[in-house]
């Protein structure tokens, strides 16, 4: 059996260093990204905040009126959250094509808006040097395609390589291979141990389990009794950096997407087609292996600002052949070029509505 290989890639401070990409005079001042309430000035919560605006004690979850007391120079922003999600997508899509394409599928789990897990045992053949070095990939990547960092972790498991991305915050990478599992681990104390909450950490804490390595020391016996036996023994093995979890798919509002940029910045539909085109194919070519249909497709394209603009068309009824998504595709084209003064500097494809194939054809399937 080949050494498995995790990769947690957390984006840093995700919120505020996308307004801070939008607006470089903020850069250098405390910026904290609230969820509004709308009923006064600054009434609702921080949802995030950059490094600045955490040394002076602002974290998320605060009231904003009270981030505001602790630094009244902070620049205040309200979420929007439509823009990030888009942001978010983009990123996801560049995840993705690092991951195994392991035929039993679950390479690739994306547990919230700015972070997510990769499996690329086979990518890097077991191997934590390979790894590191694609970890620095998708870095390097990221922050070219969307100008922001995000700190990294490389593990034998889920637990470990999103531990790992938690140690050299922000832009930091970290690899815990086999042999450092407890060197990395030992030292910690419990409450750091991913999935341990304040309740388990307290507890713990009375039964004299400080570290994770008195945890991991810790009579297995003793531990069923104080939490039950699925939760004793998930502690025993953590404690260890024992986790065989899987990755998961997140189902439901599922889409399948490609993007790529173009070989010049340009308006000119001649070059723009053939890329659309070759998208279009890799979508389909998604779509075929797994048998869905889908109803909903969206074009996405960023200008040479870095500004992003999408549309998306919903068909009347489930289709799945190349003809049908180009159509469309190309009729969504025409429409930001009709409206666009800015040259495009990255195009792409995205299906949506999935649903698996029935037996019967549309007309174009044929």
């Amino acid at each position: 059996m080949m050494q498995r290989v995790i990769i947690h890639v957390d984006m840093d401070y995700f919120y505020a260093a996308i307004e801070e990409r939008e607006k470089p005079e903020l850069r250098g001042k405390a910026v904290v990204v609230c969820m509004l309430s709308g009923r006064r000035e600054l009434s609702g919560s921080v949802s995030t905040c950059n490094y600045i605006a955490r040394e002076f004690g602002i974290r998320s979850g605060i009231p904003c009126s009270r981030a505001k007391k602790l630094n009244p120079e902070a620049v205040f922003l309200p979420v929007r959250k439509k823009f990030y999600i888009s942001v978010s997508d983009r990123i996801m899509e560049i995840l993705r094509r690092y991951t195994d394409s392991g035929e039993n599928g679950g390479s690739f789990e994306q547990i919230s808006v700015d972070e997510a897990f990769l499996e690329i045992t086979d990518r890097a053949g077991g191997d934590f040097n390979l790894a590191f070095e694609l970890g620095m990939q998708i870095k390097k990547e990221i922050k070219e395609k969307e100008k922001l960092t995000c700190s990294i972790g490389i593990g034998p498991n889920k637990l470990i390589a999103k531990m790992a991305s938690s140690a050299k915050k922000p832009d930091g990478i970290t690899a815990v291979s086999p042999d450092k599992l407890e060197a990395f681990l030992w030292p910690l104390t419990v409450s750091k141990l991913w999935g341990i909450g304040d309740v388990t950490a307290k507890k713990l804490q009375e039964m004299n389990i400080v570290t994770v390595k008195d945890l991991a020391e810790h009579d297995v016996i003793e531990l069923i009794s104080a939490f039950g036996k699925s939760r004793g023994t998930w502690l025993k093995q953590a404690a260890s950096g024992i986790d065989n979890s899987p990755l998961k798919e997140r189902g439901g509002s599922e889409q399948i997407g490609r993007i790529a940029t173009l070989p010049e910045d340009t308006l000119d539909q001649e070059l723009i087609l053939p890329l659309l085109e070759k998208l279009a194919g890799d979508v389909i070519e998604k779509l075929g292996s797994r048998e869905l249909s889908f109803r909903v497709v969206t074009v996405t394209v960023i200008n040479s600002n870095f500004r992003m603009y999408t549309k998306s068309r919903t068909l009347n009824h489930p289709v799945s052949s190349k003809e049908a998504l180009l159509e469309a595709a190309r009729e969504i084209l025409s429409e930001f070029l009709s409206e666009s003064k800015t040259e495009f500097r990255r195009v792409g494809v995205r299906v949506g509505g999935l649903q698996e194939k029935k037996g019967q054809k549309s007309l174009f399937d044929y």
